[in-house]
């Protein structure tokens, strides 16, 4: 599987930003999906994830503002983020994971949100 990250940009605090990972080689249909971020200098965190049975899960930080969800037949997963902060500036990777447990990470698309 590989995986595509794209949407990311430089927004102003209070707008909006849609990701898409895009996956090509196989369906990710039956995969565990997640967007995860890297803010400058700390560690890698998770963002918010969705099962192949389309149960979601999010970061504290991002609930209610933040939403994933996957489109099957075009073989991606959406990030849409609303009412952006400052403190959401990050690098953020998707993440596919089978039900083998092997993983498949994107190259990361940045997200900058200025105050």
């Amino acid at each position: 599987v590989q995986l595509q990250a794209s949407g990311g940009g430089q927004v102003q605090a209070g707008e909006s930003l849609r990701l898409s990972c895009a996956a090509s080689g196989r369906s990710i249909s039956s995969y565990f999906m997640g967007w995860y971020r890297q803010p400058p200098g700390k560690q890698r965190e998770l963002v918010a994830t969705i099962s192949s049975g389309g149960i979601t899960n999010y970061k504290d930080s991002v609930k209610g503002r933040f939403t994933i969800s996957r489109d099957n037949p075009t073989n991606t997963v959406i990030l849409q983020m609303n009412v952006l902060k400052p403190e959401d500036t990050a690098v953020y990777l998707c993440l596919a994971r089978s039900w083998s447990s092997i993983e498949y990470w994107g190259q990361g698309t940045q997200v900058t949100v200025s105050s």
